[in-house]
């Protein structure tokens, strides 16, 4: 069995803990290796590494910079399919799905690639007499990112290029259950030419997620998790006095109006619903079906989740397994209680017969498949609580205006979606919904990278969303500068053709 360690100033860390936790494969459940996990000194010295490395980096021209995260995307772009490969193993989602999620990851390094048009500050000139005034973007510091399970390699790369772009350098702290695509990557950025301590990474659980968030070196913390954790982190991280952007859970609603195209409906709510066996924070978990159209697009749904293909996901399988079988069993435990609370389960993942490939025991594995219940109904936990597994709950409403009811009522604001044929009425409710991201016959709005990623409510703590031109301004700072020059100087004459460096 290999272990996965740290990453710290350009190397391989062991560091100071013998605290180490189990990696398995889930479709087999078998532990396939071992992940050290850091102590608070651990901790400590990668700060301590990446605050040593930032003046150096926050010096080096934006041209060099960009370069070398240019040079870090040819090589990802290249050899993406091994770092799927290692997330499938670790993560269980199915290869296509892996490799999509780097394929998403690499759309924020390729827009971290324009940052110097992003930089570019104000100037005024003569705002009083000989006097100029101008604005400029700096970085903070070293910034810490702390990344969940189910995209190991995507949410990172959500923080970390445009950190890296506009001059910061980073400790990363992924998930301790799939950990091994955290220091893929950051060999990764040393074969880009990024210099040892601007990149760090640091396995662990809560001992070194507080120690990140209270090191006196970490100026900035970007977190993606559960709603709960998100609170605690960005009450803990401004306690500390840092800037901290903690994106939560979700309960993504899809309203289906009785005028859409059912198939499309249909197709839309199974991919949206069961892809990454619904391990996504931006799934789509209720199915809101308004007005008569309920039985049939209940059975459009089922007929394509009955076809799926249940299987590894080296295989040429659909969905692959749960991440554990801790989790696997807490998402049957929610079926389970749906079903003592009245729903109809109309497709039951917690007894999965077939697989795409003959050869893997689900037995052996952290399975369920994709799961439809019917019924549902608000005071249900089922609709209340974020199960983040392959479920799908269908909600029956009469009219427009109580799907948009339900959805403004629910704590949660990360994403939605409409399907409709009706124009007014899709526009009317992408500006009046309560949701952060809005999908349009479209059941995953996960915007492009030049956008900005991030929801309402108690699915977002903090000020800035994720990636886009939020992202600038989450890990820059603008100063401002008023300058008096009263003797004009001149550097000489140089024929020679200017040049940056």
């Amino acid at each position: 069995m290999s272990g996965v360690g740290h990453w710290v100033d350009g190397a391989d860390f062991t560091g100071t803990s013998t605290r180490t936790a189990p990696v398995t494969d889930p479709a087999t459940g078998q532990v396939t290796g071992s992940v050290s996990m850091a102590s608070a000194a651990d901790v400590r010295t990668a700060a301590a590494a990446a605050a040593a490395a930032f003046p150096g980096w926050r010096d080096t021209s934006i041209t060099r910079r960009t370069a070398i995260v240019f040079r870090f995307r040819e090589l990802l772009n290249a050899r993406k399919s091994e770092l799927a490969r290692l997330i499938t193993g670790e993560h269980g989602k199915v290869f296509s799905d892996a490799l999509g999620e780097v394929s998403r990851g690499q759309e924020v390094v390729e827009f971290a690639c324009g940052i110097p048009h992003l930089l570019e500050g104000g100037f005024t000139q003569n705002v009083s007499g000989g006097v100029d005034a101008y604005s400029v973007r700096a970085p903070l510091g070293p910034v810490a990112i702390i990344s969940p399970f189910n995209f190991p390699a995507m949410v990172p790369m959500w923080f970390f290029p445009i950190a890296i772009a506009t001059g910061n350098t980073v400790v990363l702290k992924p998930s301790e259950k799939d950990p091994s695509a955290a220091v893929w990557m950051a060999r990764l950025w040393a074969e880009a030419g990024l210099p040892p301590g601007v990149f760090n990474v640091v396995q662990g659980d809560k001992e070194a997620v507080d120690a990140l968030l209270t090191d006196p070196d970490i100026k900035a913390v970007s977190f993606v998790g559960s709603t709960p954790i998100a609170q605690y982190v960005y009450a803990t991280g401004t306690a500390a006095g840092k800037r901290v952007q903690a994106l939560g859970g979700a309960k993504n609603h899809a309203v289906v109006l009785p005028d859409a195209d059912l198939d499309l409906a249909a197709d839309a709510l199974v991919s949206a619903g069961y892809g990454s066996a619904g391990e996504r924070c931006m799934a789509i978990s209720v199915a809101v079906a308004v007005g008569d159209i309920a039985d049939d697009l209940i059975t459009r749904i089922a007929d394509r989740t009955r076809a799926l293909r249940i299987g590894d996901g080296h295989s040429e399988s659909d969905m692959g397994p749960l991440v554990t079988g801790e989790h696997r069993d807490k998402v049957a435990g929610a079926v389970d209680t749906a079903e003592s609370e009245g729903a109809k389960v109309v497709i039951d993942g917690r007894r999965v017969v077939g697989t795409a490939d003959a050869d893997i025991d689900v037995s052996q594995g952290f399975w369920l498949g994709p799961t439809l219940l019917d019924n549902v109904t608000p005071e249900m936990a089922a609709y209340r609580e974020e199960i983040f597994g392959p479920v799908l709950a269908v909600v029956r409403v009469d009219t427009y205006e109580q799907a948009l009811e339900l959805i403004n009522a629910n704590p949660y604001g990360n994403g939605t979606a409409i399907f409709t044929n009706d124009g007014g009425a899709a526009r009317r409710f992408q500006y009046e919904v309560e949701v952060g991201m809005v999908g349009i016959n479209v059941p995953i709005p996960v915007p492009m990278a030049y956008y900005s990623f991030g929801g309402w409510k108690n699915s977002l703590f903090g000020d800035t969303h994720a990636h886009g031109v939020h992202g600038v301004h989450f890990f820059t700072r603008t100063k401002a500068v008023t300058s008096r020059w009263l003797d004009p100087s001149h550097g000489g004459v140089n024929l020679g053709f200017p040049q940056n460096d």
